[in-house]
Parts: structure tokens; C-alpha cells; sequence
């Protein structure tokens, strides 16, 4: 059945969409709470690459479950056809509370850091909330001024990277965090190792992102395992390079427990007239990725709201197929998180209820294998191998969260516990009404 009648997107859109929704916050801002613990660069290094090997297992995974399951809401329409309709409906509201709702407030709030150097007429809380809100009104409209916003933003964010990466990499500069000897060896048995991966696996989140939005993609079963494949390839090789180039241009001292990474480091290399400009910069390429995460969360709850009569009120959509209500009701929770949420503590706690459900995503492909095993028009390489390495990645994280970080992470599980009495509130609520 099919939900979305609006106009379609080509697989260049939706590979936008999903390299803006990865590439944003966690690149620029935590290779700082990294180096609190780690500081070998084969051991940052060794980070980055396994939070893109695993990025891509899931790319694999998420682009053979979406062609075989195509429509519009992620982990939410997912996990409701694999498992139950229940589990479906703790990842929708997961998705609505915090899966995207709490990266838009992050990288709202990273950006305003990045920038409250340069603008200083407006306080850096009233900068992250107006971006938010102007954003939202950006994508209220249609979905062609959605798309044409977000593949030029995509364009300016990866023509700046790749200036800094080669500008970081080619400068000369005897002040670095480099550190090329064998104390590897020791750092990665380390239980901060693991949270360190959080810190990662965070800035990598977004690989999955056009299977949000499946029913609005052209030839989706073609064009949807291009997008997630090729976006997250492409963002893993520039990420691992964009870290060298930090860690090759500003000492330790500088960078340990930093958010503002970016900053400093461009700071430390053009003097702070240049590392303003590309501060400013750098904050108009954070921009994209709070664009596009506005553009693929409320799907989710628009794809709830057709499910679940206490959820309706959010099925409302404009002329062209535009989720309005859901649209809005992310931009206040996003808002509400800047207010009261510390960056640190939202993105633990984001970072642990999200893994959890993009594990049972990928897990769920064992189920749809031996429900059809021929259906489908794309097969996912390395089955089931690449799956097993996937989840035990992902146990490994959620263990040691939860020893070193207890509290966000109780944090992530009684949001998982309201809602799932939302979930039995909203059956009540349709057996009285129908």
C-alpha cells in the first residue's frame, strides 16, 4: 500500500539526504571527548574505520530490508512488520522523542557555538532555536524546495570538507596531536574504548536515512541501495581523513574535552580572523544536516499517525504531501532539548536507545530471509556475515555503556518504558473510540 502521493526524488536527492544527515555534530565536535581517554592516532584512527565498516554492514542491510519492505518510515515500518506492531511503535517513538529530534538539537547547538564567536548580538541558545524554527519553515512548503536546498547544502558541505582535509593534511606544522607509537595496543582493550565508539557510531548515524523516506524516492528498489551505500562510503573515507587532518594541525591540549574542534583547529592554522571565517563556514555546513533530519524525522510519525488513532492528529499534510503537524511537533521537542539538555548528556543518551533499534533492524533481515528468501530485488553481500559482525559491534557498545555510563543510559531505557505505556494507552484509546 501506498501512503505518499507527492512528487518523487532521484537517487542523487536521496544520496544527499543521507550523506547531510551523516556528515554533521559528531564529526566536528567529538573528537575532543575522544581524546579525554584516547590519544594514540591509530587508535582514533582504528575508531573511525570501524564506525564506517559498520555503517556500511548496516547500509548493506537497511538497503535489502527497504526494498523488501517498501515504505516510508524506517525502523518504525520495519521492525513492525518483522517482530510485532509493538516493537515498531517503541522505535516510532524513539524516532519521535529522540532519533531525530535530539541530533537536530546537537548539531543546532554545535553550530551555534561554532558561530557565537562571530555573532555575538544574539546568545548562542537563541541562535540554535531560530535556526531550528526557520529551518522548519523551509520544509513546510514542498518537497522540490526541500530537495533543491538540501543537494546545494549537501554540495557546499562536501567541497568544505574536502578543503580541510587537504589544507590539514598539506600544511606544515610542528604543534599536533599525533602520536604514531604501539600505545594502541593498550588503549583498545579499554572500557572507554567502547563509549569512545559511541562518540563515533553517533557521527556515522544518518547512513540509514533515505529508508525513512522510501515511498518518496524514484525506482526506490534500484535507487534506494544506491543512496545508502554510496553516501556512506562516500562519508566513511572523509571522515577517517578529516580526523588525520585535525589531529595533524592542533595539539593535544588544545583539542581534549573540546566541542568546538573545527574551530581551534582552523584557528590554530589561519590565526583567529581565519578561523572565524571558517567557523562561520563550518556552521552553514551544520545547517545541512539539521535540514535534512527536519526533512526525514516526521515521516516517521506521520507513518505512526496513519497507524494509530491517538496519533492521528499528526497525519495532517499539506497540498503536496508535507507532514505539517509532525513537522512542528519535532521542531518543539528539538527546542525543548536545547533548553534544558547538556550537549553531552543528550548525546549518550540518544546515542544508547538508538543502537538498540537499528540492531533489532538488522537482526530482523535473519527473520525476512527465512519468511521469503527470494523476494527482493537487491540481495545484501556477505549474508549473513556482515549481520553477525553488525550486532556483536552493537552488544559490545550497549554493554559498556552501560557500565561506564549508567545513567544515560537508564535514561534511554525509561523513555523506551513510556513508551510503551503509550503504545498500550493508544490500543485503549482505539478499542473505546472505534
Amino acid at each position: 500500500m501506498q501512503y505518499y502521493k507527492g512528487s518523487k526524488i532521484s537517487w542523487w536527492s536521496a544520496t544527499a539526504i543521507v550523506v547531510a544527515n551523516m556528515v554533521g555534530t559528531g564529526v566536528f565536535t567529538s573528537l575532543g571527548f575522544q581524546l579525554e581517554a584516547i590519544q594514540n592516532t591509530w587508535s582514533i584512527l582504528a575508531l573511525w574505520i570501524i564506525g564506517g565498516v559498520v555503517s556500511l554492514f548496516g547500509a548493506f542491510t537497511y538497503a535489502e530490508i527497504g526494498t523488501r519492505l517498501p515504505r516510508s518510515g524506517g525502523e518504525y515500518h520495519f521492525l513492525s512488520d518483522i517482530y510485532h506492531p509493538f516493537v515498531g511503535y517503541l522505535s516510532g517513538w524513539v524516532s519521535l522523542t529522540v532519533g531525530f529530534s535530539a541530533p537536530i538539537a546537537l548539531a543546532a547547538m554545535a553550530m551555534a557555538a561554532y558561530t557565537s564567536m562571530v555573532v555575538t548580538f544574539i546568545t548562542p541558545m537563541q541562535m540554535a532555536v531560530g535556526t531550528i524554527l526557520v529551518l522548519t519553515v523551509v520544509h513546510s512548503f514542498n518537497i522540490r524546495s526541500s530537495s533543491v536546498f538540501q543537494n546545494v547544502a549537501t554540495l557546499f558541505k562536501l567541497v568544505l570538507i574536502l578543503a580541510i582535509i587537504i589544507l590539514g593534511l598539506s600544511m606544515p606544522n610542528t604543534e599536533h596531536s599525533l602520536d604514531w607509537s604501539a600505545g594502541w595496543k593498550e588503549e583498545i582493550w579499554l572500557p572507554v574504548y567502547a563509549v569512545a565508539l559511541v562518540y563515533v557510531t553517533y557521527s556515522y548515524s544518518g547512513w540509514n536515512a533515505a529508508a525513512y523516506i522510501v515511498e518518496e524516492i524514484k525506482s526506490p528498489a534500484k535507487n534506494l541501495p544506491r543512496a545508502l551505500i554510496w553516501g556512506t562510503l562516500v562519508v566513511s573515507i572523509l571522515y577517517v581523513l578529516l580526523q588525520l587532518a585535525f589531529l595533524s594541525q592542533a595539539p593535544l591540549s588544545l583539542l581534549k574535552g573540546q566541542v568546538e574542534v573545527g574551530h581551534i583547529v582552523a584557528e590554530h592554522m589561519f590565526g583567529k580572523h581565519g578561523g572565524n571565517i571558517i567557523s562561520v563556514l563550518i556552521a552553514f555546513f551544520l545547517i545541512s544536516g539539521i535540514s535534512a533530519m527536519i526533512w526525514v524525522g516526521p515521516r516517521v510519525t506521520r507513518a505512526m499517525a496513519d497507524d494509530y488513532a491517538i496519533w492521528r492528529f499528526l497525519a495532517k499534510d499539506n497540498n503536496d504531501g508535507i507532514p505539517i503537524f509532525a513537522i512542528w511537533l519535532q521542531a518543539g521537542i528539538s527546542v525543548f532539548m536545547i533548553i534544558t539538555g547538556s550537549f553531552k548528556e543528550v548525546l549518550l543518551y540518544s546515542g544508547f536507545v538508538l543502537q538498540i533499534f537499528t540492531a533489532l533492524t538488522v537482526a530482523g533481515l535473519f527473520i525476512l530471509r527465512k519468511r521469503e528468501p527470494k523476494k527482493g530485488t537487491y540481495q545484501s553481500p556477505f549474508y549473513p556475515y556482515i549481520q553477525i559482525i553488525y550486532l556483536a559491534i552493537s552488544i559490545w557498545i550497549l554493554a559498556y555503556l552501560m557500565y561506564d555510563q549508567p545513567r544515560e543510559s537508564l535514561l534511554g531505557l525509561v523513555n523506551v518504558g513510556i513508551g510503551a505505556v503509550s503504545y498500550f494507552w493508544s490500543i485503549r484509546y482505539t478499542a473505546i473510540n472505534s
